[in-house]
């Protein structure tokens, strides 16, 4: 069984004064996808991962302290591919690989809208361009794992307030629409394959005890290709981990 995580941590330096390396040490995931590192690699503490038998790959981006991505492995990969080979996208440190001997883990961090026009329209662009490029490797690598924050809930079910936040980047239709493209291209959304249940959340805002009253929305994700349904076991939403205002989601992998 391979265990994956992804987590968007909001930063590596912050998320470690908080203890992530002890609770990594506690759940021993076999694989850690990282999102918003915040780091160059020379500030990625990556000796605190060695020491609990992991190795780190870190796609950084050109502005200090902004975005970037990272993968965490027990597991050695023969490969890693560092961006995605769009030159705006791997700028911001957005995409890396790994790829295993039956499948290969995307780490992903797509852009957030909510801060205005410019990165909305940034942000449709990446969805456009991140489709195409996934389309393209699937007929290279037929079994992905695409571990991320998407910022952008599915459905109403994943989102605490759905009718107020129609109009809210990460809930527009559109962005609702190409979720629903993506899947329809050929990938399973591990978790709500085996939970149905609402009130699944992985985000909450700083504001207003959101997430003490659990006012959250669900947008980390791990995608896995149809081809591995078979070998799909576990997928849950580990909330209780406090190191950012987003919360690690699980996914197992059979080998």
């Amino acid at each position: 069984m391979t265990t994956i995580i992804t987590y968007n941590i909001n930063g590596i330096r912050a998320s470690l004064k908080k203890g992530l390396d002890t609770w990594i040490n506690t759940v021993k995931p076999d694989i850690i996808c990282l999102q918003e590192i915040k780091a160059k690699p020379e500030q990625f503490d990556t000796t605190l991962f060695n020491n609990l038998g992991y190795e780190c790959f870190i796609n950084s981006a050109q502005k200090p302290g902004y975005s970037g991505v990272a993968i965490i492995s027990k597991i050695k990969p023969r490969h890693i591919e560092y961006g995605c080979g769009i030159e705006k996208i791997d700028f911001e440190g957005r995409v890396i690989r790994a790829d295993y001997d039956s499948f290969s883990v995307i780490s992903v961090y797509f852009p957030s809208g909510s801060s205005g026009e410019l990165r909305q329209a940034f942000k449709i662009e990446f969805l456009d361009l991140f489709y195409k490029y996934i389309l393209g490797l699937k007929k290279k690598i037929p079994n992905l794992i695409i571990s991320g924050d998407y910022n952008i809930c599915h459905k109403a079910i994943d989102i605490h307030n759905p009718q107020r936040n129609k109009n809210t980047s990460g809930f527009l239709l559109e962005e609702r629409e190409w979720i629903s493209k993506f899947i329809a291209s050929g990938f399973i959304d591990s978790f709500r394959y085996l939970n149905k249940e609402p009130h699944n959340y992985s985000w909450w805002s700083y504001r207003a005890n959101a997430r003490l009253k659990n006012l959250g929305w669900r947008i980390d994700y791990n995608m896995i290709s149809d081809s591995l349904l078979p070998r799909l076991k576990r997928a849950i939403i580990l909330s209780e981990a406090r190191h950012s205002d987003h919360c690690p989601v699980l996914v197992e992998i059979a080998e």
